[in-house]
Order: C-alpha cells, then structure tokens, then sequence
C-alpha cells in the first residue's frame, strides 16, 4: 500500500478514564434460582452489590485525536448520568434483559458512546470492576 505523505504519520490513542459507583445482581432470568446461586454464588445476592468502577475509553486517530475536555463531557453524558450511584439492573434498561457483567457493561458503554463520537473514533472500552478485574471491549 503506497501511503505517500502519510508514510511517516503515526497513530495516537488517548485515554480517559472515570471512575463511577453503582450496585448490580448478577442474575439470568434464563437460569432458575438454583442455577444461578450456583453459577454467580454470592454475587447473586438478590439485594445485589456494589462496585466502585473505573472505566476507560480510548480513541484512535492520527494527530490530535480529541480535546480532553470534548472526551469528558461525552463520558458525563453518557456514561456518568446513566450509571453513577444507580442500580444497574434497575436503572439501566439494558440489564432488564442482559446480565450485568462487567463484560456487559463494556458493551454498554460502547454502545452508549459509539453514538456520541465521530464513526471509528471510539477503539476499547475497558471497565475494571476491582483494581485487579477488568473487561474491555472493541466493538466486535
């Protein structure tokens, strides 16, 4: 592929990264009770628990990808107002009839933003669920 002027172009990711409160039940309306108690053992509390999450959005361009502050108001909207001290399975309605997985939230928030942002601008979404635990998804 000849590249011409762009030959010695680089590609930048920026990262933002957020940080958001929220209680969840992991629970399949697909499984009986049993089934579930045995799959997702105490995260299936039927009061649920809580998460103190840390969420990173990524974005692939050339150059300046995007302006921080442009990236923060997006997340805020998007993000923050639909899920900061909410309950996911109550007040998400797309975990009336998905899992709350952190796997399920990347999608969430992927979806959520991929209508905010330019087309291909958005490259991984990765939501840690502990300091140690994370998911990322890229679209596919």
């Amino acid at each position: 592929m000849d590249r011409g002027h762009y030959a010695n172009e680089r590609v930048a990711y920026i990262t933002r990264v957020q940080s958001f409160s929220a209680c969840h039940r992991l629970h399949s309306q697909s499984l009986s009770d049993d089934e579930n108690k045995r799959i997702f053992g105490k995260c299936n509390n039927p009061n649920g628990h809580g998460h103190n999450y840390k969420g990173q959005s990524i974005n692939q361009i050339t150059g300046m990808v995007m302006n921080f502050a442009d990236m923060q108001l997006h997340i805020e909207e998007t993000v923050m107002k639909s899920l900061d001290h909410k309950n996911l399975d109550l007040d998400v309605a797309y975990f009336a009839n998905n899992v709350s997985t952190s796997e399920n939230l990347a999608v969430w928030i992927w979806d959520s933003m991929a209508t905010r942002l330019p087309p291909c601008m958005l490259y991984e979404v990765k939501v840690y669920e502990t300091e140690r635990s994370a998911a990322m998804y890229r679209g596919e």
